[in-house]
């Protein structure tokens, strides 16, 4: 059984996913940052490169977007290469094989309206589309794709038509959708309701569209709190625990309205101690930093990235099996496979992925551990994946869709001290760690002055950044807290301490 912790602070909100208590998703949102993925915004055209076949976007962020050509809407993109109004349904088939220029589509200083499906990564900008999506909680509407597409984790072939034809009767002309899991078995109004709603949120884009000024953002997802529940909220969700009552009341609503039968699962956390660390998470996610990751059995995984590919190295470790050394290499590597899917999707890692799983004589055991492979991955990750057989030299080569920064991107900063060689906790989770102790320590030092003991960096970043979540604490507990800098501290070490 599935739980969502939801972790409501001042300065941040943290959600985990935990199956058997064992993370298998963590979600972070700072509140001085800015979520892109999925908004949609009124850009202009500021550059078009026929070379790459891509245009670049201003969107009113620090650096333009940019549009592929493989992120365009074909069959708008071809009435306007074309100079046509419109295309009849057998012109739409023929435009599918028909070659696309860029040039011939967007000019410079002409407006379009993007959505952004991937945010801005290190000299990067976001990566921009016009083949537009909102997702819901049993469907993602297409507005301005015609098809509908049933994920593959619905097996039943009757089921399957069911849906396709429901949706395809509830859906205004020329749109299309993609059906996701959770409407498998679902009643009509169910479904109807989702698709409505969000045809209403399109309709609400489009008008403020003709509207807006340039570089304006015309819509944003929801808050990550109400995404994660809208994504994941199903029959095998026990519970989702909150920390905040205030959030609590938020979130209670938002199930009610989406999934009444399941607000009972809406339950509130009291602290201390905190969410995270009653429930074992702050421990887990320090240990998916690591290169290395136990195996029960006593085997291990060393998990690399580089910026081609992640490679997962499987050992046997201390295993050595009851029967012989292929039963032991056979148990292993099903372990391994399992447990590479849940770090796969715990670290965020996508693109290609070679897993070195421990050579096996028997093709039949090769059979299972891709059998068992392929099967969590379709279980187990919403993301979509392609899996090669395992090659005579024990190799798999896999890639998985990419989304967002990766775990480390979140919470680690390149190391000024190395030069790029290693990672280091970046200031601002080092803040939010500081902050979090306080928290937890405040409750014994009610009225009362205290002192935090800071390196120079944190001491700045927390009196720039976060002075109002100190201002919160003092609030909450009644106390005074004085920051003071300390040139002998290092950016990741602290003091908390009555004052003198």
């Amino acid at each position: 059984m599935k739980k969502i912790l939801i972790s409501q602070n001042t300065w941040q909100t943290k959600i985990a996913i935990l199956r058997d208590d064992l993370l298998q998703n963590i979600y972070f949102k700072s509140h001085n940052s800015i979520n892109l993925e999925r908004s949609f915004f009124k850009g202009t055209i500021s550059k078009v490169l026929p070379g790459i076949q891509t245009a670049f976007v201003d969107i009113g962020q620090e650096r333009s977007g940019f549009l592929h050509i493989s992120e365009v809407d074909r069959i708008s993109g071809f009435t306007k290469m074309e100079g046509l109004d419109a295309l009849d349904e057998v012109e739409e088939k023929k435009v599918i094989h028909h070659p696309m220029d860029i040039s011939k589509i967007y000019k410079e200083g002409e407006e379009v309206l993007v959505q952004v499906s991937k945010e801005p990564i290190f000299e990067k900008g976001a990566k921009l589309t016009t083949c537009f999506i909102l997702p819901g909680r049993f469907i993602v509407l297409m507005p301005n794709i015609p098809k509908i597409g049933v994920s593959k984790k619905i097996a039943n072939r009757d089921e399957r038509t069911r849906l396709k034809e429901l949706v395809k009767s509830a859906l205004p002309k020329g749109m299309g959708a993609i059906i996701r899991t959770t409407s498998e078995g679902r009643l009509e109004k169910d479904i109807s309701k989702d698709i409505a709603f969000l045809v209403s949120t399109w309709r609400s884009i489009e008008k403020r569209y003709k509207n807006a000024k340039p570089a304006e953002m015309l819509y944003e997802d929801i808050d990550i709190s109400f995404q994660v529940v809208r994504d994941n909220l199903d029959e095998d969700v026990e519970s989702i625990i909150v920390n905040n009552k205030d959030d609590l009341s938020k979130i209670y609503k938002f199930v009610k309205n989406i999934a009444p039968e399941q607000a009972f699962k809406v339950k509130f956390y009291e602290e201390p101690p905190q969410l995270f660390d009653h429930f074992g998470v702050n421990e887990q996610i320090e240990q998916a930093l690591n290169k290395k990751v136990a195996l029960k059995s006593g085997g291990s995984l060393i998990i690399e990235s580089t910026e081609a590919m992640t490679v997962v190295d499987v050992n046997t470790g201390k295993f050595i099996g009851k029967k012989n050394q292929e039963d032991t290499i056979l148990k292993t590597n099903l372990e391994a496979a399992e447990e590479t899917v849940r770090q796969l999707r715990l670290r965020n890692i996508g693109g290609l992925i070679v897993i070195d799983f421990i050579d096996m004589g028997s093709s039949s055991n090769k059979q299972k551990v891709f059998n068992h492979l392929e099967k969590t991955l379709k279980e187990r990750d919403k993301f979509q994946s392609v899996v090669l057989k395992i090659s005579e030299f024990g190799l798999v080569q896999m890639t998985r869709k990419r989304s967002g920064k990766t775990l480390i991107q979140q919470l680690m900063e390149t190391c000024n001290k190395c030069k790029g060689l290693g990672v280091v906790k970046s200031i601002q989770n080092i803040s939010y760690t500081v902050l979090e102790q306080a928290k937890s320590q405040m409750g014994t030092y009610k009225n009362k002055e205290v002192t935090i003991s800071l390196g120079k960096r944190t001491f700045e970043y927390i009196t720039n950044k976060e002075y109002n979540s100190i201002l919160d604490l003092e609030k909450k507990f009644n106390n005074k807290i004085t920051l003071a800098e300390q040139d002998n501290l290092s950016d990741s070490h602290f003091i908390i301490q009555l004052s003198q």
